[in-house]
């Protein structure tokens, strides 16, 4: 380095009396960014595979332990003491030692420690008090298998790992970042960990999954097993509160009740949601409530916070760790069999250090009882030099110790001779019998453990579950989450815009015409005069081309809207008609629907959300020896093809005008829809359930336990909760037939009912809290069987069926019905229903949609004439 210094930075010597030199510094920093990364990834930000502490957290328990008394200690104090072995500041150990004790499993707190819930800090920690958990005590430390180091400054000893016998670093979970890598290993069960450790002992296959402290619905189908690459996305738990009112009881994990709260009111004046209020009620258990203006749908609200806010959130485990001093990549499965392979090895380091400590007691007290039983001791009254002490009690001894398990050593005979007189005074023949058998018990119940290693550590696993396993059921709910188009729920408080003749569209021409509510996310569809479309972003102000005739905000794949359209090809040219969906597009770029001639032009068109096919009446222009100038064409006689079809021809002579005869029927299949019981959402893609059939004007029937009947219609936004219990088709002349128990008569009833007041929410039992539904039933001749409770000391009654159509007459929804039966019910069980043939509905015809294709721009005409004109 010496001979770098000498030189410049150009490599030129400097000049006398030149002013100052540049000096290279290089080799300086040759190796410092190295030694400094080095030390952060080892002694910072990332925990060891074993015992899953960071070295901040290692020597904040070591310092608890050796200040265990007991009692609680000031985290001032704590904080002090791990200061002799950590070589940074107070705060970031002060700040170390709240994370743990928010984790709740390896310190008893005392005092504020913050709130993971509200993001609330901890006290100061002169005011907050702590101590080691039974559990940590029991699981973390064992000070004969410890392996010891000097501390930074040399002055004490610390430990090099903590025998941790217990997959702690998976239970409590890690995030650290150092230089060059992160680490971030999730939270997972108690009890799960445990239960995983076990069955790899058993050479089982398991599966872990994280659960959080703050729960929260998760959904870990890509969890990768908490490799790089993998993904777990958490919700809030949010529920219905009434018609006006959602509840968030659980938050996602990272986030706490402020943040959500914030995120919600951010995403509100956005105009991504739309609410009035939001109240926070937390305190010991999360309490979110958020009010809704009235008429704005709570499902849909749902799926907005989920798609908004912090209600939903993405987190990328990478589950990187320390072993043998370099960082490596570990799976959450390797990491829980490493740790149960390092618990299975410190159990049999403590088993071997109990057995020699065993063999040795049983050793010295064999010795003992030799010494005083045979009076050996008297043997040295004439000895009159140490050695001679040493030596007479050795020669004494040997006749009488070939049955110990070792030879006896010169410190063996010093402590012989360190017995007091008052204990071989006092020497029991038969204690001491009894002791050595205990020892040799404990010596043989040691070596069995040895010997059945593996037992040995599953029994100490369910041990550690049934000590401590209770109150740490899992938190966070497992789940497969729908996926939430942000278009389709988000609020629409923006206007939309258009100027036909300029051809302009946006949110900011007020002065033209009003078009529709939008929103910023939203894609707008856009058809011009001469036959062209596009899809375009919402914005303030957009050209798209001058003649607009239809803008609509687009929906991505929607089979439904069909558009109906008759155009002119060129000047003099013939007029084709077509029928089309737009299902996708490229954004911005404008599609001909024409032949896309110069002078095209669109004579009619019509955008229809269930592709109703309206009767429209052509009119020509008198020209030569055409005969008849007016006819009806139905778009119903046209199949739906895609946009780019030609379509079919109408007539080759000038057509004057086209006039609308008669609105159309939808001409598509009723949409066939499926409730997929994972998610709990009703879909149109064949997951789940069918449900049925659904033209525009049917309905769906819910029931759910607490005995609520309401009539919905099949909105896919929809949200379904687990106490639902019935969910079909309505039929409106099909009755309902219901069998409640009543709580303030304590007697069963059964009604039958049909609902007059569809999309209310009706109860059907007695609004008496201890009144339940028991049953209920949507067959037209429901048949039902009673199961009676046996009477003391009588012979019980034979079961009952039931005609529930015979037994009563069809009531209001609002009836309490008749009395089952006087009798104790024990139980009411559902069987086969009469046969019944149900009353035909109406059907019409149905046109099926077929895929979007390509059609022969060229038709033949069948059959046509100039004067009649032809309509394939």
């Amino acid at each position: 380095m010496e001979e770098e210094n000498e030189f410049t930075a150009d490599n030129q010597a400097p000049e006398e009396g030149g002013g100052d030199a540049l000096t290279r510094v290089t080799g300086m920093y040759k190796d410092w960014f190295l030694d400094y990364a080095s030390y952060v990834i080892l002694e910072r930000a990332v925990p060891a595979i074993e015992d899953g502490f960071k070295p901040v957290q290692r020597r904040i328990m070591h310092s608890l332990k050796e200040l265990d008394d007991g009692r609680y200690n000031k985290v001032a104090n704590v904080v002090g003491h791990t200061m002799q072995y950590h070589p940074h500041g107070d705060a970031s150990i002060a700040d170390a030692m709240v994370q743990i004790g928010q984790k709740d499993l390896l310190i008893d707190t005392q005092g504020n420690w913050g709130n993971i819930l509200t993001g609330d800090r901890a006290a100061a920690s002169r005011y907050i008090e702590a101590r080691l958990s039974k559990f940590a005590l029991d699981v973390v430390f064992s000070p004969k298998i410890t392996e010891w180091q000097m501390s930074y400054d040399g002055r004490k000893k610390e430990p090099v790992n903590l025998p941790v016998k217990f997959p702690l670093l998976l239970a409590q979970g890690a995030e650290g970042i150092a230089v060059g890598l992160s680490t971030k290993v999730l939270p997972h069960n108690f009890n799960e960990l445990i239960e995983a450790s076990i069955k790899h002992l058993k050479g089982q296959r398991f599966k872990l999954y994280p659960d959080f402290p703050t729960a929260g619905i998760i959904d870990v189908t890509n969890y990768n097993d908490g490799l790089r690459g993998g993904k777990i996305r958490v919700r809030a738990k949010i529920e219905n509160l009434d018609k006006n009112t959602l509840v968030i009881r659980e938050i996602p994990y990272g986030t706490n009740t402020s943040s959500l709260i914030d995120s919600i009111l951010k995403a509100n004046d956005k105009g991504k949601i739309k609410i009035k209020k939001i109240e926070d009620n937390t305190a010991a258990e999360v309490e979110i409530l958020v009010h809704l203006p009235s008429g704005i749908s709570p499902d849909k609200t749902i799926d907005a916070l989920y798609a908004f806010t912090a209600c939903e959130s993405s987190i990328s485990p990478l589950g990187c760790i320390i072993e043998d001093n370099k960082p490596i990549f570990m799976g959450m499965t390797e990491m829980l069999k490493r740790s149960t392979e390092n618990t299975l090895e410190l159990l049999k380091a403590e088993l071997e250090l109990q057995l020699h400590e065993l063999e040795e007691q049983w050793h010295f007290a064999s010795l003992e009882r030799i010494f005083i039983e045979n009076r050996i001791y008297r043997e040295i009254e004439e000895e009159e030099t140490w050695e001679g002490v040493i030596a007479a009690i050795d020669k004494g001894l040997q006749p009488h110790i070939i049955h110990l398990r070792r030879p006896v050593t010169k410190d063996d005979i010093v402590r012989l001779t360190e017995i007091r007189i008052k204990r071989i005074s006092k020497f029991d023949l038969d204690k001491a019998k009894q002791y050595l058998e205990t020892l040799e018990e404990k010596i043989a119940e040691t070596k069995h453990h040895l010997a059945h290693l593996v037992d040995f550590a599953i029994a100490y696993f369910q041990e550690l579950k049934k000590k401590y396993g209770e109150g740490r059921e899992r938190k966070s709910e497992i789940r497969i989450f729908d996926d939430i188009e942000a278009t389709k729920v988000v609020i629409r408080n923006t206007k939309l815009y258009v100027n036909r003749e300029e051809g302009f569209i946006g949110t900011s021409l007020r002065k033209d015409e009003y078009v529709t509510d939008c929103a910023d996310i939203d894609d707008i569809i856009v058809f011009t005069k001469k036959g062209e479309m596009m899809v375009t972003k919402v914005d303030s102000k957009i050209f798209v081309d001058k003649n607009i005739i239809h803008v609509a905000v687009f929906k991505k794949k929607d089979k439904r809207t069909t558009y109906n359209m008759i155009y002119k090809e060129g000047r003099g040219g013939p007029s084709y008609i077509k029928r089309f969906n737009v299902t996708s597009i490229t954004r911005d770029k404008l599609y001909p629907l024409t032949t896309g001639k110069a002078s095209a032009e669109v004579l009619y068109f019509t955008a229809n959300p269930n592709g109703e096919a309206e009767v429209v009446t052509v009119h020509l222009r008198q020209s030569g020896s055409i005969k008849k100038l007016k006819w009806d064409i139905d778009f119903a006689d046209v199949l739906i093809k895609g946009r780019s079809s030609k379509g079919n021809i109408v007539t080759k002579y000038p057509v004057k005008r086209i006039e609308l005869k008669e609105k159309g029927l939808s001409t598509l299949k009723p949409r066939k829809i499926w409730f997929d019981d994972i998610v709990r959402r009703l879909n149109v893609d064949e997951r789940g359930e069918l449900l049925g059939e659904f033209r525009p004007d049917d309905m769906l029937l819910v029931v759910n336990q607490k005995g609520y009947v309401k009539t919905i219609t099949p909105d896919l936004n929809s949200r379904f909760d687990d106490d639902m219990i019935v969910l079909e088709k309505w039929i409106p002349e099909k009755p309902i037939s219901a069998i409640y128990f009543d709580g303030e008569k304590e007697r069963y009833y059964v009604k039958r009912f049909l609902i007059e007041n569809s999309n209310k929410e009706e109860l059907v039992i007695t609004e008496h809290p201890k009144s339940q539904l028991e049953l209920i039933s949507t067959d037209w001749r429901p048949m039902v069987q009673l199961q009676f409770v046996k009477p003391r000391g009588k012979d019980p009654k034979p079961d009952q069926e039931v005609n529930l159509e015979e037994f009563i007459a069809i009531k209001g929804i609002k009836a309490m019905g008749n009395q089952l039966t006087p009798e104790k019910v024990k139980n009411v069980n559902a069987l086969e229903p009469l046969p019944f043939e149900a009353p035909d509905t109406p059907n019409t015809e149905d046109i099926e949609v077929v895929d979007e294709e390509n059609v022969d721009n060229s038709p033949k005409q069948k059959g046509g004439t100039d004067d009649q004109p032809t309509l394939f």
